[in-house]
């Protein structure tokens, strides 16, 4: 991943967080690197953890950020979710799982949020 990006991917994860902090939401962790995969953001809302996975894209013309989260990627996040449960013994908790949308260039960001976007259903 080229350096612009990593830079694109970070500041998109950053607006990300101060949305959900606005929002009412607490951040427990950020970037939680597991064996079975990364966790963007781990919040907390009342009894609910929330797994957030941030997408983000500078336009549209690959397409809109929310569809990069496709049937392989959700279920990259539910095996890291299962695995950040298991470690932390969080089972009084009901999660969830959002999809945030970043669309900019760096400094001004369209936000998309999308509460409850998959789930554990079928898994």
């Amino acid at each position: 991943m080229t350096h612009e990006r990593l830079k694109l991917g970070s500041w998109g994860e950053e607006v990300a967080a101060a949305y959900l902090r606005k929002k009412g939401m607490k951040i427990l962790a950020r970037n939680v690197r597991l064996p079975v995969g990364e966790l963007d953001i781990v919040a907390q809302h009342g009894r609910i953890l929330v797994f957030v996975e941030v997408k983000t894209r500078r336009g549209v013309s690959h397409g809109y950020p929310q569809e990069a989260v496709g049937a392989t990627k959700q279920r990259q996040i539910l095996r890291a979710a299962q695995w950040y449960l298991a470690e932390r013994k969080l089972d009084r908790l009901q999660p969830r799982f959002d999809v945030i949308a970043v669309r900019g260039d760096g400094e001004v960001a369209d936000i998309q949020h999308f509460p409850g976007a998959f789930d554990m259903d079928g898994w």
